[in-house]
């Protein structure tokens, strides 16, 4: 029976809600030639359960997936794959072309070598198959309301709330789980001891401790300094010059060019 009304929270919270994007849609092509396996990218759902997480974490993103390229080709996917943690899914490997028309950033860890991107795929990948537990309705039920009256300071523990496995449909848990196997920060704990150790400076050391899992959102790989923002229109040679503006349209929000000289700068369509 659990399971069961479970199911039905599930396929609930995971329907597309009309205007829950925000940004525009990113270029699949652009994505494909600029990230590289080892990478996170970062999703702006549009479902109700991706609204929640938004407002929880007053963030642009409610997803995140582990790029392993050609990896696993035969959990599916085609050769762009990537490992994601799927409410009713569980986890699984899913093609680039599956947040087509969604907006997405790419998320770079800094400095990692071949064996250790091969570690971190291989963390992720031996856990294909691993399945939420719907049974636990306290998780579920946690994202009904899209926007919980709940205090700043108490959003990140209401995304981890429940106990183990489950909380990996916050996909970011699984994913740091990933680089935390691998002993790369994502957004550790910082303390500052006495150290005669030759890394130390002025006598002092900076000593870092990892965050239990489940504490972790997608944005924080965003705003982690360990991370690279990779952006595909800069990856190659970007003229700002070459841009085509048109005649402002009847939208809100959008404003008409003006050149120095004073004159309408629109061009094109």
């Amino acid at each position: 029976m659990l399971r069961v009304i479970g199911e039905c929270l599930s396929r609930y919270l995971t329907k597309p809600v009309p205007g829950a994007r925000l940004q525009a849609p990113s270029d699949i092509e652009a994505l494909a030639a600029a990230i590289r396996p080892g990478d996170v990218l970062l999703v702006e759902g549009e479902s109700r359960l991706s609204t929640a997480i938004k407002y929880l974490t007053q963030s642009t993103w409610s997803h995140a997936a582990l790029y392993v390229g050609d990896a696993y080709p035969d959990a599916g996917g085609g050769p762009r794959g990537l490992i994601e943690a799927d409410m009713r899914e569980g986890v699984r490997r899913v093609g680039l072309e599956h947040f087509s028309g969604l907006h997405c950033r790419i998320c770079r860890p800094v400095g990692l070598d071949d064996a250790e991107v091969a570690a971190l795929i291989a963390y992720a990948g031996e856990r294909l198959g691993d399945h939420y537990d719907l049974k636990n309705l306290i998780d579920l039920a946690r994202y009904l309301i899209p926007t919980p009256p709940v205090p700043v300071q108490w959003r990140r523990r209401l995304l981890s709330l429940g106990s183990g496995d489950p909380t990996r449909a916050i996909c970011s848990s699984l994913i740091a789980q990933a680089f935390q196997s691998i002993r790369y920060p994502i957004l550790p704990c910082v303390a500052v001891t006495p150290s005669d150790d030759p890394r130390s400076s002025n006598g002092e050391l900076q000593v870092l401790y990892p965050r239990h899992f489940s504490f972790f959102m997608p944005r924080d790989f965003d705003v982690s300094p360990y991370f690279a923002v990779i952006k595909p229109t800069l990856v190659e040679a970007f003229d700002h010059r070459s841009l085509v503006w048109g005649a402002a349209p009847q939208v809100p929000g959008v404003v008409r060019l003006e050149t120095a000289s004073g004159r309408d700068g629109a061009s094109g369509a």
